[in-house]
């Protein structure tokens, strides 16, 4: 039900995408499916219903993990050599093609028991003992290489989806963080005009309640209102400046420093609430880029939505770490494409070392033959049949001791590279374990910091609303409640992203 859902997102998406942009489709045509209240309703209907439904995070992301196998380029092009491997094994198994000659006598020629009309000669040659099992073994095993190079695309797939998937989640969370952000920059904005306007007349110029004004941002007096829309401008919202004058502003021309230090407590919130739009803005369009690269690995349009969980959890590795560098020699797939290809050179040698032998044919001749009518022999007329035995003779040694020292030198150099494999394999296992357990250290403390952080800045606001403590002592502190929260979300995206590295390590066939 869950997978369905996602398959009918997607297409109503791309519907609608389609009649938007078919030009084949005439201009009332793709107006009325535009326009129309029906089909947009229902495409609203299922948009929201996906998105209101919750879903765990392993069933969209095992959904588009199996769209990634079956329909990534690179999967399938691997697949298809892997293919193309298995049909060189008949190739390669059969013996040669028999040799068929024909002569036919122009003149037939006088021979004692007729005349000699016509010569068939069939031949067929048989390699070595052992020649064509070593061939077949040797592109055998070549195949099997071949699979484990399919096999490793489908791991690298696999990481990249998922490594991707957990940074669209955590661009998203960063939004959403950012605008809880601005919602309680606003709430803070306001108190901070309430403390504005109750300050006495004093010595500061009004034009600062001039640039006040034109900062261009609307100083809310509603507790509901937030901010408008995702990475929304604030200058929409602006009103004129009769709307937005402090009365202590109105009076008279003269502030006083407690109204000067409110004054700047406006100011620095405007700032803070500023560069959170902005970087809304820069994260929105990171999130896009981030949608159009993790559809192109599902070999889709890039228009298609990604569906995210609300929550991400911290998943679980199911064997310890130390376990996992067993599983890494074992069951590598570019440790088992290597050994696979010494295997297939060591027969290749084998097969080569025969070919050096004769071959051995077995044929037979025919010959035609017409009566003479000048013979009296009793054999005059009949025609005559010889069988033959052929042999080569492989005198040209040089070539045969330089394709075997070829495969000796190719298997030295896949065993050298299979050293090297998995040197690199074991350093590859040590960053990732060390980017595990930073991420579950980081876990654990960020859920700590985020907890006494907030108990903090609920004691700072009560004693900011009762005017006992400074606005900038506020923000700071309300910045790192926040940033504890988006690095504790970035550390359980890490986690996971180690758990998938550490996965793909050990050959891992539990998201396919």
């Amino acid at each position: 039900m869950k997978r369905f859902r996602i398959y009918l997102h997607d297409y109503i998406c791309t519907l609608h995408y389609w009649f938007e942009t078919n030009k084949l489709l005439n201009k009332p045509i793709r107006s009325f499916f535009l326009s129309n209240k029906l089909f947009l309703s229902i495409s609203i209907y299922f948009y929201l219903f996906q998105i209101i439904s919750v879903y765990a995070q392993s069933d969209s992301l095992h959904y588009y993990l199996e769209l990634a196998v079956e329909n990534n380029p690179v999967v399938r092009q691997k697949f298809f050599e892997y293919q193309a491997a298995l049909q060189k094994v008949p190739q390669v198994g059969s013996l040669p093609d028999p040799e068929l000659s024909m002569g036919v006598f122009i003149s037939p020629m006088e021979i004692i028991n007729g005349k000699q009309v016509a010569d068939l000669r069939l031949m067929q040659m048989f390699p070595w003992f052992g020649t064509l099992r070593n061939a077949k073994d040797e592109m055998s095993l070549m195949a099997n290489a071949k699979y484990e190079s399919f096999r490793e695309a489908q791991l690298a797939i696999i990481y990249d989806v998922q490594r991707t998937w957990y940074d669209l989640y955590r661009i998203r969370q960063n939004i959403l963080i950012s605008e809880k952000n601005i919602d309680l920059l606003r709430t803070i904005e306001r108190l901070a005009l309430i403390k504005f306007r109750a300050a006495p007349l004093g010595s500061v110029n009004s034009s600062s309640g001039s640039t006040l004004i034109s900062s261009g941002l609307q100083i809310s007096s509603g507790t509901g209102e937030g901010m408008q829309g995702m990475g929304g401008n604030a200058a929409s919202s602006a009103q004129p400046a009769s709307n937005t004058m402090p009365p202590a502003m109105q009076g008279s021309s003269m502030t006083s420093p407690g109204s000067a230090s409110s004054l700047t407590d406006l100011y620095r919130v405007q700032m803070e609430i500023g560069e959170l739009e902005n970087n809304i803005a820069l994260l929105k369009n990171q999130q896009s880029t981030l949608i159009a690269r993790f559809n192109s690995i599902l070999n889709r349009s890039e228009i298609f939505p990604v569906s995210l969980p609300d929550t991400l959890f911290a998943e679980p590795l199911e064997i310890p770490v130390p376990a996992v560098s067993d599983s890494l020699l074992a069951n590598n797939p570019m440790l088992g494409m290597l050994q696979y290809e010494q295997q297939s050179l060591s027969a290749r040698k084998r097969m080569v070392k025969q070919m050096g032998n004769p071959m051995i044919g077995l044929g037979l001749n025919y010959t035609v033959v017409s009566k003479n009518e000048m013979s009296t022999a009793e054999m005059n007329g009949n025609d005559m049949i010889m069988p033959m035995v052929a042999v080569t003779l492989p005198i040209y040694r040089k070539k045969y001791r330089a394709m075997q020292t070829e495969a000796d030198r190719l298997k030295a150099a896949a065993a050298q590279s299979y050293i090297a494999t998995v040197s690199n394999l074991r350093n590859e296992y040590y960053q990732a374990v060390q980017f595990y357990q930073d991420a579950q250290r980081r876990i654990t403390l960020y859920t700590n910091q985020r907890m006494l952080s907030g108990k903090s800045f609920e004691i700072m606001i009560k004693s900011f609303a009762a005017s006992g403590s400074e606005l900038q002592d506020i923000l700071r502190m309300r910045q790192q409640s926040f940033d504890y929260d988006y690095k504790k979300v970035e550390a359980i995206a890490d986690f996971n992203t180690a758990i998938a590295w550490l996965k793909r390590l050990m050959a891992s066939e539990q998201e396919q």
